[in-house]
């Protein structure tokens, strides 16, 4: 599944007309990059949820056929957030255990790594697995600590420590975790993760790897900028 539903109020004036997946860096649109190295992967059917301007979503990627892959489309009046929005697609789908990725990333990781969480997920105990990555300077306190494979909340009280990460936005997940998000109404992810964490649920991973948070025009513009000139090199 691909989260495509936020406003990207910080994206304004651009994201007035533009869907902020649908910007382009590195002449794609990012979740077009999604697509293609989830196809790369192995995952040939999608799932987006879309709610401003979703339309265009639709128009731009039509039923997935040109990338090689089968979209399946949720449509939401307004944004559900995170777990709300994932809670509603689940009747498109099919497997029990699932992979995420925010829409309005742009990340190099690789998504056949993940096979070997969702084999974890669905073999029993888990209910999701995270991608950790580095904290970036917006945000230098970072969201979870990463010992021994494991996601551990620390953040009370909130000090230093050497494995304290930044959630990608990419995750893989059970079902299950969602069992009591109500279909149709706003959910945020984070306090679902918090709990499934102090039940000693979640698992995750380093990637050291480019990700980028596009969360403004600035860090856009540099990132096409990074990428455009790493394809002429």
């Amino acid at each position: 599944m691909i989260l495509a539903a936020g406003r990207g109020e910080r994206m304004r004036p651009l994201t007035d007309h533009t869907p902020k997946p649908l910007l382009a860096v590195g002449g794609k649109p990012l979740i077009v990059w999604h697509i293609e190295r989830l196809r790369a992967a192995g995952y040939t059917r999608i799932v987006i949820n879309h709610a401003h301007l979703g339309q265009r979503i639709e128009d731009a990627l039509g039923s997935g056929a040109a990338f090689g892959v089968t979209i399946a489309y949720s449509r939401e009046i307004s944004a559900l957030e995170t777990a709300g929005g994932i809670a509603t697609a689940l009747p498109l789908i099919e497997n029990d255990v699932f992979p995420v990725v925010n829409g309005d990333i742009y990340c190099e990781y690789d998504f056949s790594r993940l096979a070997e969480p969702l084999a974890r997920l669905a073999a029993g105990h888990d209910r999701a697995h995270l991608v950790l990555v580095d904290n970036p300077p917006h945000h230098p306190q970072g969201d979870f600590v990463l010992e021994g494979g494991r996601v551990i909340n620390a953040d009370i009280p909130l000090t230093p420590h050497p494995a304290r990460y930044t959630f990608a936005g990419i995750g893989a997940y059970h079902r299950d975790l969602f069992a009591a998000t109500p279909a149709g109404e706003k959910a945020p992810l984070a306090p679902l993760l918090r709990l499934a964490i102090d039940a000693g649920r979640v698992s995750g991973e380093h990637f050291a790897g480019r990700w980028v948070d596009v969360g403004t025009p600035e860090r856009l513009h540099t990132l096409d900028s990074e990428l455009k000139a790493c394809h002429a090199a």
